[in-house]
C-alpha cells in the first residue's frame, strides 16, 4: 500500500493500525479540511479521522429534517480551495451539501483514511512517549465491532473536528420520556415516519423548527408550534440558480470569484447589526424583519406582539426566511405561546391563564423537538485527560476556553476546530474553519519533523497566554448585543459567560490565526530545538474579500478563457486539421 513513500507519506496500513501521526476525530466540515491541509501543507497521509456515524458529512450527514438547509449563501458556503459553481440555489439544502462534501472527499481520497461506526470514549496524554492514546469502540452489530469492538490508537497529534452541533439536547419537560406517541428530535429524524394526516406539536421555534414548519403544515392535519420566545426573521430571498449561471460561475471562476467576494464583503458589514443594537444596520434588519412580518401577516396584531422580540437583534441567532410566517398563518398551524408544563400520554399541558395546567391537545400523534444540541460541551462525551493527569473537565470548570479558540491549556500537541469562541452570527463558519485548519497544521509541523529525525516535541499554550486572550475577547463580548441580559441563548453557559462566539469580524479572526508564534507555547522533549530555530512560521489567510475591481477580473476572466481555449487548440491541433481536411 505504501509503495516506497517515506514517513509520514504513508497512510497507515493493518501492521501499524494502531498507530499514526495525526489522529482527527470527526468527518465532517472541519475535520475533512484539517486531513486535506494536512496532505497539501505537511506532505503527511500518516492520519486516521474517527467517524462516530455511518457517513462523513457531519452535521449535514446527521441533521436530515424536512426544509434543512444552509442559511449562508451557497456559492460563500464550500471550501476555498474546492468552491462549488454547481449550487442549484442561493441557500443549498442538505443533500446537496451532503453530496458537495462527498465529491470533496473523493477528489482528496480521504475514504482510506476514515473509520466509521468509531466513536472515541477518551483520549489521554502520555507524557513520556509525548503521545496521545485514544480509545475508540466501534458500533454494536457493525462487522468491526465483531474482530475489534475496543481498542487504542497512539497518535503525536490529535485533533477534534467534532464541532457544535452534534450532541442532540433533548428539553427537560416533565414527562417527556412517557409520551405515548412517535418521539423525535430535529437532528435524528425518522423518515420512515408518514407525517400524513398526523397532529403534531413542534417544541420550538428556532432556526430548524421555522425550516421544518413549513414542510411538515403541507402534508400533517394539525401542527402546534410551541414558542418560548421569539426570533428576529428576516426574508431569505432564496432563489434557484439558472443553469446558464452555474456554466457561467464554472467557465468563467473570476465571475464567481466575484459573487463570492460580494457575499463576504456583504456577510461582514452585516456583523455591527448583530454586535451593536443601536446600529444603523442593526436598525435596517430590525424593520426588514417587521415589514415582512406585517406583510405576510396582515392585520393580525395579535399575532404580531406574539411573535416580535423584545430582546436586542443579534442576541439570538437572527433568522432567514421567506416562509415561516405563511407557515404560522395557514388554518392548520397554531401558535402556543403559554410555557409548557408536562407532557402525559398524547398530551401537552401549558400554564393556563388561570395559573392552572391546561391541555393543548389530547391526542397528538408526533411530538418533534427542535430543541437544539448540547452546545457548551464542546468535547462532549469524549473524557480528556492531558498533562499531569488534568482532565478537561477541571480545565474547563468555570466554562471552556481556549487559546484562539483553537488550543487549550495543559493538553499538548491537541488542537480543535470550531471550539469556544469562534461561532459566527454573521458569516461563513467555513471561513473560520480554514483559518484553524492552516493554524493547527502549522503546530503539526514540527511535531513532524522531530519524529523524522527520531526525536519528540510537545507544545501547549502558555498559561498567561491563555487567559490574556480569553480576557481580551471577554470584555469584548460583554458589551455587544450577544450579551443582552433580557434574553438566553445557546451562545451563553449556565453562568452567562459568552462561551460560543467570535468577538470580531472573520477577516479579523483570520489575520490573527495567519502565523504561528512557538513563542506562545511551552515546548518539551528531544526536539525543541526545531521550534526554537524558526519562533514564527507564516501559514496565510484564504482571502476572501474583495481586492479588485471589477474590471480586473473582467480582464483576468477573459485571459484565463483564452488560456483554456489557448491549451484545448494546442493539445487538439492534429485531430482539427484533420477534421479541416476531410
Amino acid at each position: 500500500m505504501a509503495g516506497d513513500k517515506p514517513w509520514p507519506e504513508v497512510p497507515v496500513g493493518n501492521k501499524d493500525h494502531t498507530n499514526a501521526a495525526v489522529v482527527i476525530i470527526g468527518a465532517g466540515i472541519s475535520g475533512m479540511c484539517t486531513a486535506i491541509d494536512l496532505v497539501k501543507r505537511n506532505n503527511c497521509r500518516n492520519f486516521i479521522i474517527l467517524e462516530k456515524s455511518s457517513g462523513l458529512g457531519g452535521t449535514w450527514h446527521d441533521n436530515k429534517y424536512p426544509g434543512c438547509c444552509c442559511d449562508v449563501f451557497s456559492t460563500l458556503y464550500s471550501y476555498s480551495f474546492a468552491q462549488n459553481p454547481d449550487w442549484t440555489r442561493e441557500y443549498p439544502g442538505q443533500e446537496e451539501i451532503l453530496s458537495y462534501l462527498i465529491r470533496v472527499a473523493q477528489e482528496y481520497q480521504l475514504y482510506q483514511h476514515v473509520r466509521f461506526n468509531t466513536q472515541v470514549e477518551e483520549a489521554r496524554w502520555d507524557d513520556e512517549l509525548k503521545k496521545w492514546r485514544t480509545t475508540v469502540t466501534t458500533a454494536k452489530g457493525s462487522k468491526e465491532a465483531e474482530f475489534n469492538p475496543e481498542y487504542e490508537i497512539k497518535s503525536d497529534f490529535l485533533v477534534s473536528a467534532v464541532g457544535q452541533l452534534n450532541q442532540p439536547a433533548w428539553p427537560k419537560i416533565d414527562g417527556l420520556d412517557s409520551f405515548a406517541g412517535k418521539k423525535m428530535h430535529s437532528a435524528r429524524w425518522d423518515w420512515s415516519y408518514d407525517l400524513a394526516d398526523k397532529k403534531i406539536a413542534l417544541i420550538g421555534n428556532g432556526c430548524t423548527a421555522v425550516q421544518i414548519l413549513p414542510e411538515i403544515a403541507k402534508v400533517a392535519k394539525k401542527v402546534t408550534v410551541y414558542q418560548r420566545t421569539p426570533n428576529w426573521v428576516v426574508p431569505r430571498l432564496d432563489q434557484p440558480v439558472s443553469s446558464t449561471m452555474r456554466a457561467v460561475l464554472r467557465y468563467l471562476p473570476p465571475v464567481r470569484w466575484r459573487k463570492r467576494a460580494g457575499q463576504m464583503d456583504f456577510r461582514e458589514w452585516t456583523y455591527n447589526a448583530i454586535v451593536d443594537s443601536k446600529s444603523d444596520a442593526a436598525k435596517m434588519f430590525r424593520d426588514m424583519a417587521i415589514d415582512m412580518m406585517h406583510n405576510q401577516l396582515p392585520d393580525q396584531p395579535e399575532m404580531w406582539e406574539k411573535l416580535t422580540p423584545e430582546y436586542a437583534l443579534g442576541c439570538k441567532r437572527i433568522i432567514i426566511s421567506d416562509d415561516y410566517y405563511p407557515a404560522v398563518n395557514q388554518p392548520n398551524v397554531a401558535l402556543e405561546t403559554r410555557a409548557i408544563q408536562s407532557i402525559h400520554d398524547r398530551s401537552v399541558s401549558v400554564l393556563g391563564d388561570d395559573g392552572q395546567p391546561e391541555d393543548v391537545e389530547s391526542d397528538y400523534d408526533l411530538l418533534v423537538c427542535a430543541t437544539g444540541f448540547k452546545t457548551v460541551d464542546f468535547m462532549h462525551p469524549i473524557k480528556m485527560v492531558g498533562k499531569n493527569g488534568r482532565t478537561l473537565n477541571d480545565i474547563w470548570k468555570d466554562g471552556a476556553k481556549a487559546y484562539y479558540g483553537v488550543c487549550v491549556e495543559d493538553m499538548p500537541n491537541f488542537g480543535m476546530l470550531y471550539g469556544p469562541n469562534t461561532n459566527l452570527g454573521h458569516n461563513s463558519i467555513i471561513l473560520m474553519i480554514e483559518s484553524q485548519s492552516r493554524y493547527i497544521n502549522g503546530l503539526i509541523k514540527p511535531i513532524l519533523d522531530a519524529r523524522k529525525q527520531g526525536k519528540a516535541l510537545s507544545l501547549r499554550p502558555k498559561h498567561d497566554k491563555v487567559e490574556a486572550y480569553n480576557e481580551k475577547i471577554q470584555s469584548i463580548l460583554k458589551n455587544s448585543s450577544f450579551n443582552d441580559p433580557t434574553c438566553n441563548s445557546w451562545y451563553k453557559n449556565e453562568a452567562g459567560v459568552i462561551t460560543n462566539n467570535w468577538s470580531g469580524t472573520v477577516v479579523e479572526y483570520q489575520n490573527m490565526l495567519s502565523s504561528v508564534d512557538y513563542s506562545d507555547y511551552e515546548l518539551d522533549g528531544s526536539g525543541v530545538e526545531l521550534a526554537q530555530q524558526k519562533p514564527k512560521l507564516s501559514v496565510g489567510r484564504a482571502v476572501e474579500e474583495s481586492q479588485i475591481s471589477d474590471r480586473t477580473l473582467l480582464a483576468l476572466g477573459l485571459l484565463s478563457t483564452a488560456a483554456v481555449v489557448g491549451g484545448f487548440l494546442v493539445r487538439n491541433s492534429q485531430y482539427l486539421s484533420r477534421i479541416r481536411v476531410r
